[in-house]
C-alpha cells in the first residue's frame, strides 16, 4: 500500500532511534518523529557511561547487569569516537559496605561476562597511589574497575544518522497528536512545531518510545487501555572545575546508600551526579534544584580534601527517568530495567508497544527485544538475522578501538593549520567523518567564520545538515559541549547565524520547487 510505513516511532531518543535502526537494518520502512530535538530530554541527561551497573547487584538485578556488561565492549568497537575505556576508583569508607561485600560485588562484575579487552578490578593503595592525592586524608584502601565513558547524546544522532542511511524518515521538531485504528494500520496526526502544519502518517505498527512522555502517548494520544504504570525519577547532576589532574573517574558511597560519580569532563571540568528523587510534573520543567546541588557537593566534599560548593558549579542538567513502576519503597530502588507492554487487540488491528525504563547502556538490547514483540505481527521484521545491530559500526566509527590516535595523526598531518586539541575534538565528536568537515580545507580561514573553542561554519553546516541540528542549544549542548566556553554574546551570534543559514535553505528549497 502506497504511502505506508511498516513502523512509526513515537520519540527521538535513545530507544526510538535505536529501534529506528534496527527495524530499518531488517529493511522495514520507518517513521519516527521527535517534538523537539533528537536527544533533547532524558537521553542527554545521563550520566554518561556504559557500565553494568554495579550497585544493581545489590538489587539482584543479576540479568540487567549480565545484559549491561556484555554490551560494554560491543558498543565501544561499534563507536570507539564516542565510547571509550575508564577505570573507576571505589574508596572504601569503614561503616558503609564492607570490604568483603565489595570485593565480591566486583568479582561478579567481573565474571558476568563480556568482559575480553577491558582491564578487570585491582586493589589500590590510596596513600601510595595518585587516585589518593585529591581526597581526604585516612582513605586507605579502594577498589579499582573498568566501565567505559558515552557522548549520550551523540549515541542517539549516530544511531539515528544511521537509521536514516538504511532508509528511515527522521522528522524532528514534530509533534505527535494523536493516533487512531482505521482498516487495520495507525493513522497518526503529527504537526511541525515550527510551521504549525498538520499531516498524517500511517503505518502498521506503532512503537510508543516517549520517555516521560509515554503514559500520556499510550492513554490519552492512542487511547490504549494497557495496564502498566510509569514512576518518573529525577537524576539531576553538576559540572565543576576539573578537582584532580588523573583520567581515572571516582564512584563515592554515601551514608543513604547511594552512590555518587566524580568523572573527568571535557578536560577542564568535573562531572559529579546523580541523584534519585521521584518526580512530579512536567518532563519538560525539571532542573536541578537548590537541594540537589548541595546535596551533590555535600556528597563530593565527604571525599575530596578540596571543600565542592554550589558557588563552584559551572554547569548543571537533569532529567526525568521513565522507570517501570515496580512499586520499589524509594526511587533509586526502582527497576532500570526495560519494561514493554504490547497492545495488540488481534482482529486485524494495528499494534501498539510501549516502552518503559531501559539504561543507556542496554539500549541496543531493548531495541532487539522490541522487534522480537512486533517479529510475529510484522513478518517483515524477520528478514533480519536476530543481534545483526552489533557487526557494523555507527558513522564515524570505522577504524579499531585502540585507533584515535592514528586518527588525529593523521589528520593533523593532513591539516596542519589544526591545533592538536582541535583536532582531538573532532575525532572524539566525528570519528572518521571528522573528514567531512574539514573536507579540501588548505588553511584555518576555509573553515569560516570561528564562534568560539574552534567551532567554526563548516563544522556548523556539517551538524545542520547531516545531524539535524537547528538551534546554538541544538549545537553547544548536545551536538558538542562547547557551550561550557562559548559566552552569552558568541551563543547569540550562533543562533543568529543558524537562523540565517536556515532561512537561506528554505528559500533554495522552495525556489527548487
Amino acid at each position: 500500500m502506497a504511502g505506508v510505513y511498516d513502523l512509526a516511532i513515537v520519540g527521538g531518543g535513545i530507544n526510538g532511534c535505536g529501534i529506528a535502526r534496527d527495524a530499518a537494518g531488517r529493511g522495514c520502512s520507518v517513521y519516527l518523529c521527535e517534538q523537539k530535538d533528537l536527544g533533547a530530554g532524558t537521553s542527554s541527561a545521563s550520566t554518561k557511561l556504559i557500565h553494568g551497573g554495579l550497585r544493581y547487584l545489590e538489587y539482584y538485578e543479576f540479568r540487567l547487569v549480565r545484559e549491561a556488561l556484555r554490551e560494554r565492549e560491543v558498543l565501544w568497537r561499534m563507536a570507539p569516537h564516542i565510547i571509550w575505556p575508564l577505570r573507576f576508583v571505589l574508596p572504601h569508607l569503614p561503616g558503609l559496605r564492607p570490604a568483603w561485600l565489595l570485593r565480591l560485588g566486583l568479582f561478579l562484575y567481573d565474571h558476568l561476562g563480556g568482559r575480553e579487552k577491558l582491564p578487570g578490578t585491582r586493589g589500590l593503595d590510596l596513600r601510595s597511589d595518585p587516585a589518593g592525592t585529591p581526597l581526604k586524608p585516612g582513605f586507605a584502601r579502594a577498589f579499582e574497575y573498568s566501565d567505559c565513558w558515552v557522548d549520550d547524546a551523540r549515541l542517539v544522532v549516530l544511531n539515528a544518522q544511521d537509521a536514516a542511511r538504511m532508509g528511515a524518515a527522521i522528522r524532528t521538531r514534530t509533534r505527535f497528536l494523536n493516533a487512531v485504528r482505521e482498516d487495520g494500520l495507525w493513522a497518526l496526526t503529527v504537526e511541525d512545531t515550527r510551521s504549525g502544519r498538520r499531516s498524517t502518517i500511517r503505518a502498521r505498527a506503532l512503537v510508543n518510545a516517549a520517555g516521560p512522555w509515554v503514559s500520556e502517548v499510550m492513554r490519552q494520544g492512542a487511547r490504549s487501555t494497557v495496564d502498566a504504570r510509569i514512576r518518573l525519577v529525577q537524576g539531576s547532576h553538576i559540572v565543576v572545575p576539573k578537582l584532580f589532574d588523573h583520567d581515572r573517574c571516582y564512584i563515592f558511597q554515601n551514608a543513604d546508600k547511594r552512590i555518587v560519580f566524580a568523572i573527568p569532563y571535557e578536560r577542564d571540568f568535573t562531572l559529579i551526579g546523580t541523584t534519585d528523587n521521584d518526580y512530579v510534573g512536567d518532563p519538560a520543567d525539571v532542573r536541578a534544584s537548590e537541594a540537589e546541588i548541595a546535596y551533590l557537593c555535600a556528597a563530593a566534599g565527604e571525599y575530596f580534601a578540596k571543600p565542592v560548593t554550589p558557588a563552584d558549579v559551572v554547569w548543571t542538567y537533569s532529567g526525568v527517568r521513565p522507570l517501570y513502576d515496580d512499586g520499589a519503597s524509594t526511587a533509586q530502588a526502582a527497576t532500570r530495567d526495560y519494561v514493554l507492554a504490547l497492545d495488540a487487540p488481534g482482529d486485524g488491528q494495528a499494534a501498539l508497544l510501549n516502552i518503559f525504563g531501559g539504561k543507556i547502556t542496554t539500549y541496543r538490547r531493548l531495541a532487539g527485544a522490541a522487534i522480537a514483540k512486533l517479529t510475529p505481527l510484522l513478518p517483515k521484521l524477520a528478514s533480519g538475522a536476530t543481534g545483526w545491530s552489533s557487526g557494523g559500526t555507527l558513522p564515524g566509527g570505522n577504524f579499531p578501538v585502540d585507533g584515535v590516535p592514528a586518527l588525529v595523526a593523521e589528520l593533523r598531518a593532513r591539516f596542519p593549520f589544526l591545533t592538536q586539541p582541535h583536532v582531538e575534538r573532532l575525532v572524539r565528536a566525528y570519528g572518521t567523518r571528522a573528514r567531512m568537515i574539514l573536507d579540501r580545507a588548505a588553511r584555518l580561514e576555509d573553515l569560516g567564520r570561528d564562534f568560539g573553542a574552534t567551532l567554526t561554519e563548516a563544522e556548523v553546516r556539517y551538524l545542520m545538515t547531516e545531524e539535524w541540528a537547528e538551534t546554538a542549544e541544538d549545537v553547544l549542548w548536545r551536538r558538542t559541549k562547547l557551550g561550557l566556553r562559548l559566552d552569552a554574546g558568541q551563543a547569540q551570534a550562533l543562533d543568529a547565524f543558524m537562523a540565517e543559514e536556515r532561512s537561506r535553505r528554505e528559500r533554495a528549497s522552495d525556489a527548487a520547487e
